[in-house]
C-alpha cells in the first residue's frame, strides 16, 4: 500500500462497508511541479501540457501522428485517493519530464450549481481492466480492509453508473475549475 502521508488519511471518516461518502468537498491529486500554474490558471481539462507535448514529440519521432483528446478534470471524494493519483501523476510524469516531483492534493469546493455537474467516472471501467487498474484496485482493497471492511466487490461491466463513485471514489467534472475553487492542502 502507499505510504500516505497521515494528514491525507480520511478514509476512516468516509468510509463504510461498501463505499465512501460523499460531500460538497472533492479533491484531486497532481504533481507538486503543477501547482503554480493550477494556483493561477486553475484545474484545466487535459491540463499537462509537458505530459502531452512530450507524448506528442515521441510519437512524431516514431511517424505517427497524435492526436489530442480532451479529458476531464478527474475528482474523488477522498484526500487518500486523490493521493493515490497523484503519485501515479508523478510516475507517468517522471517517465518523460525530468524533475523532482512529489505528489501533491486539491481540495476543491464548487458552488452548488457546479457541484451537482460532478459526475461517476463509469470510463474508468476501462482503466480498471488494465495493470493500472489492477493496482489501483489491489491499493484500493487495502484502504477497505485497513479500516475494517471486505473489498468492495464490483462487476465492472454491469455496475450501476454511481459504484464508480461510491466504491470506487471515481468522479470527473467536464469542465476547466477556476482556481478560486481549489487549495492545496498541506500537512
Amino acid at each position: 500500500m502507499t505510504d500516505t502521508p497521515t494528514f491525507l488519511k480520511d478514509a476512516k471518516d468516509l468510509l463504510t462497508e461498501q463505499s465512501f461518502a460523499t460531500g460538497d468537498t472533492w479533491y484531486h491529486g497532481t504533481s507538486s511541479a503543477l501547482v503554480d500554474s493550477i494556483k493561477e490558471q486553475g484545474l484545466k481539462r487535459s491540463g499537462d501540457k509537458a505530459l502531452k507535448a512530450a507524448a506528442k514529440k515521441t510519437m512524431a519521432t516514431i511517424g505517427n501522428n497524435y492526436t489530442e483528446s480532451i479529458e476531464p478534470v478527474f475528482l474523488t471524494q477522498s484526500k487518500e485517493l486523490a493521493f493515490y493519483w497523484a503519485e501515479q501523476t508523478v510516475r507517468d510524469r517522471s517517465v518523460r519530464v525530468e524533475g523532482d516531483e512529489q505528489p501533491v492534493v486539491f481540495a476543491v469546493k464548487l458552488p452548488e450549481e457546479l457541484n451537482a455537474k460532478v459526475k461517476p467516472d463509469v470510463g474508468a471501467a476501462s482503466l480498471l481492466l488494465v495493470k493500472e487498474g489492477e493496482n489501483f484496485m489491489a491499493y484500493l482493497a487495502g484502504i477497505y480492509q485497513a479500516n475494517g471492511y471486505d473489498a468492495p466487490e464490483i462487476d465492472l461491466m454491469r455496475a450501476d453508473r454511481l459504484e464508480y463513485l461510491s466504491k470506487l471514489g471515481m468522479a470527473y467534472f467536464d469542465a476547466d475549475v477556476d482556481a478560486s475553487c481549489l487549495d492545496l492542502i498541506t500537512g
